[in-house]
C-alpha cells in the first residue's frame, strides 16, 4: 500500500525516534548517538545505538537495525501498516482516506483479530447454554466465581465440528479466513471443521486488547491436554505474555507462572501482578516484553522435573535483562492453585516474600546435587558456586556471597574470592573469543539472509554497501553517480533493486531516508540497509571516495565471466581485458 510522502514526512516528524524508542529502552547519550540494552535479544553490555541524525538504529549485538516504523513492527510484532497507524494514533493523526486498500496481509490480519473476537464471544455464550454446563461446572469447580469468568472471559467449545464455523460464517466470515485464524482446519476431504471442540476456552488478549488465540483445555484427561493457537499473522506466543493486558497496570513487579489456570486463580486471590508465558523455552522476545513492564520478576513453577528446567531456563535468560529475580518455592510440590486454595491468598503471601532470589536458588539446587558433608561433595560444591558467584557482575554482590560460602564451608573468604575471580576471568576470556566468530557468523547470517549473491563477489558487493549507503546518508551525490553508473552493473540483485529505488525517488524529487524504504522491505531487509547507513556514517565520505566505489563496481562487472570466460561474448571480453589493465595501473 502506497502512503503519500507528504503523510509519511508528517508522521516522522511527530514521531521522532529517539522518543519512541525511549518509551521502550532506557538510553543514555553518547556524543552524538545514544545506547541502550536491546530490546530484541538478552544482553548486559550495551549494543542497541540510536542515530537521531539518521533517525535510525542498530545494534551491533543481534543485527536488528531500520528506522521508527521499523522498531515499532519489531517491538510491537505489528506488520508494515498496523505500525504507520500505531504510529499514527501516537501523534493524533488520520491515516490517508483515498489510499488504495490493497494491503492484503494488513486486512487479513485484521479480519483474524475480528473473527478471533466474535469467536471469544461465542465460546463464552455457549458456556452458559445447557451444552455448556459442564464447562462451567468444571470452572466452578476449580473455584472460580462468575466475575472471574466474565472478567477472563472463559467460555467453551462445544463438541460438534461447525458450533464455531456456523456462528462465524452468519457473520460473514470466509473460511479461509477462520483458517488463517486457526480457528477452523480443512481436513483431508476437503472439507472445513472447527480446530477447538469439547473444550475449556481460555482467551489470549494482547496489552492493546485485542483476542490473539486462544488456550484449549480437555475436560477430562484425554490427550492432549491442551491445544493453542499456533502462529498466525495476529499471533505469536514468543510475543505475548497471557494476561498482561491485566498485569500491566499492577506496579513494576510480576509473578509469572507456567500455565493459564494458575494465573486466574491467583488473579481471583487478589494476586493481579502475575502472567504466564505461552510455553517453557522463555524466548529473549518473552523476557524483553517481560523487562518492559517489571524491574523484579517472582518466578512460580511446579516442583516436578519440568518446572525445574523451566525455572532454570527463566533463571539463565531473565539474568540478561538485569530484572530481580526471586524464586518462589511451593511446599510439598503444589501448584499456586492449589496451595492458594488449601491455605489462602496470606500464607501465599508470604512466601512471596519469603522467596530466594536466582543466586540463591540456584546455590541451594547446587547443595542437593553435592553434600558438603563429605570432603569431595564440599569441593564440588565450592566449585559449582563459584561458577554462579562468577556470573555476577556486581563486586558488593560477589563479596557478600562470598563471605555466606566462608561460613558455610568453613573455607577462607580470600580463598573463596581469588576462586571467584579465577572464574570470572575464565568465563570472560572464553566470551571474548566467542565474541569475534559470533559477530562474523551474524555479518554472514545477514548476507546470507538478505544478499546471498554478495558472499561470491565480495568486493563488488562491499563497493556496492559503501557506495549505498553514503547515498542513502548524503543523497546530493546521486546525480553524481547515475551519470557514471547504471543499476545493471550493480553484482547482487539485492543492491540492484536498492539503488533503482534509490535514483526513482531522487528523479522524482522525493526524500532519500531509511523510513522511505521501509514500506518496500522486511525487517532483515531494513536491518542490512541500516548497517550500510552506519558504515558509511563512520567514515567522511568525499566526492572521490563515491567515484572509486562506482569505479570498483563498473570493473567487477565488466569482469562477471573470469570465472568462467567460455561463456563470455566478444565485447564481454574486451570488458575484461580493459578493467584487468585498469587495475594493473592503478596498482
Amino acid at each position: 500500500m502506497a502512503l503519500p510522502d507528504s503523510f509519511l514526512q508528517e508522521l516522522l516528524a511527530k514521531n521522532d525516534i529517539e522518543s519512541v524508542v525511549s518509551g521502550y529502552v532506557g538510553m543514555k547519550r553518547r556524543g552524538r548517538n545514544l545506547v541502550g540494552l536491546c530490546p530484541f535479544h538478552g544482553e548486559k553490555t550495551a549494543s542497541f545505538n540510536l542515530y537521531p541524525e539518521t533517525s535510525s538504529f542498530y545494534c551491533f549485538g543481534c543485527g536488528a537495525g531500520g528506522d521508527v516504523i521499523t522498531f515499532i513492527k519489531r517491538i510491537e510484532n505489528l506488520d508494515y501498516m498496523d505500525a504507520v497507524r500505531f504510529l499514527a494514533e501516537r501523534a493524533g493523526m488520520r491515516m490517508p482516506e483515498n489510499r488504495q486498500e490493497n494491503d492484503q496481509t494488513s486486512r487479513l490480519r485484521l479480519r483474524i483479530l475480528e473473527a478471533n473476537r466474535e469467536a471469544a464471544r461465542l465460546y463464552h455464550a455457549a458456556l452458559y447454554r445447557p451444552e455448556g454446563q459442564v464447562a462451567l461446572d468444571y470452572y466452578h469447580r476449580r473455584g472460580y466465581t462468575d466475575a472471574t469468568i466474565k472478567h477472563f472471559g472463559l467460555g467453551f467449545a462445544p463438541a460438534g465440528w461447525d458450533y464455531l464455523l456456523k456462528g462465524l460464517r452468519a457473520k460473514g466470515f470466509k473460511d479461509e479466513e477462520l483458517i488463517a485464524a486457526f480457528l477452523a482446519a480443512r481436513g483431508r476431504n476437503g472439507g472445513v471443521y472447527d480446530v477447538f471442540r469439547n473444550r475449556a476456552m481460555i482467551p489470549i488478549i494482547d496489552i492493546r486488547g485485542n483476542v490473539v488465540g486462544f488456550g484449549g483445555r480437555v475436560l477430562d484427561d484425554s490427550k492432549p491436554k491442551y491445544i493453542n493457537t499456533e502462529s498466525t499473522l495476529a499471533f505469536s506466543k514468543s510475543r505475548n505474555l497471557f494476561a498482561l493486558n491485566f498485569a500491566k497496570n499492577a506496579g513494576r513487579e510480576l509473578n509469572l507462572c507456567e500455565g493459564y489456570m494458575d494465573v486466574i486463580a491467583m488473579h481471583q486471590a487478589g494476586f493481579t501482578n502475575t502472567v504466564a508465558a505461552l510455553g517453557t523455552s522463555f524466548p529473549e522476545e518473552q523476557m524483553q516484553l517481560i523487562a518492559r513492564y517489571a524491574d523484579k520478576i517472582n518466578l512460580i513453577f511446579d516442583a516436578d522435573g519440568a518446572g525445574q528446567k523451566a525455572t532454570k531456563r527463566a533463571i539463565d535468560n531473565l539474568r540478561r535483562t538485569g530484572l530481580d529475580v526471586k524464586v518462589v518455592t511451593i511446599p510439598d510440590g503444589k501448584d499456586p492453585d492449589e496451595f492458594i486454595k488449601n491455605n489462602g491468598a496470606a500464607a501465599f503471601k508470604l512466601l512471596l516474600e519469603r522467596s530466594a532470589n536466582a543466586v540463591e536458588y540456584r546455590l541451594l539446587e547446587i547443595g542437593k546435587t553435592h553434600s558438603i558433608l563429605t570432603p569431595d561433595g564440599k569441593l564440588a560444591y565450592f566449585k559449582e558456586a563459584a561458577k554462579v558467584l562468577a556470573g555476577l557482575d556486581s563486586p558488593v554482590e560477589r563479596d557478600v556471597y562470598a563471605g555466606r560460602l566462608s561460613e558455610m564451608l568453613s573455607i577462607s573468604k580470600d580463598a573463596i574470592l581469588q576462586e571467584i575471580d579465577s572464574t570470572r576471568r575464565r568465563q570472560q576470556r572464553a566470551s571474548r573469543k566467542q565474541q569475534l566468530p559470533n559477530l562474523v557468523r551474524q555479518e554472514n547470517k545477514e548476507l546470507r539472509q538478505v544478499n546471498p549473491e554478495a558472499i561470491a563477489r565480495p568486493r563488488a558487493a562491499g563497493a556496492e554497501e559503501s557506495l549505498l549507503g553514503t547515498l542513502i546518508l548524503h543523497p546530493d551525490y546521486i546525480k553524481q553517480v547515475r551519470a557514471t553508473l547504471s543499476p545493471e552493473q550493480m553484482t547482487t540483485s539485492f543492491n540492484r533493486q536498492l539503488y533503482t529505488r534509490l535514483l526513482d525517488r531522487e528523479r522524482q524529487g522525493l526524500l532519500v531516508e531509511l523510513a522511505f524504504l521501509a514500506a518496500d522491505y522486511d525487517e532483515d531487509g531494513m536491518a542490512y540497509i541500516s548497517r550500510m547507513v552506519r558504515d558509511a556514517r563512520e567514515r567522511a565520505v568525499s566526492a572521490e571516495d563515491v567515484a572509486g566505489y562506482a569505479a570498483i563496481i563498473r570493473e567487477e562487472h565488466a569482469l562477471r565471466h573470469m570465472d568462467n570466460p567460455a561463456e563470455a561474448s566478444d565485447e564481454d571480453i574486451q570488458s575484461m581485458l580493459d578493467a584487468l589493465r585498469a587495475r594493473k595501473t592503478k596498482k
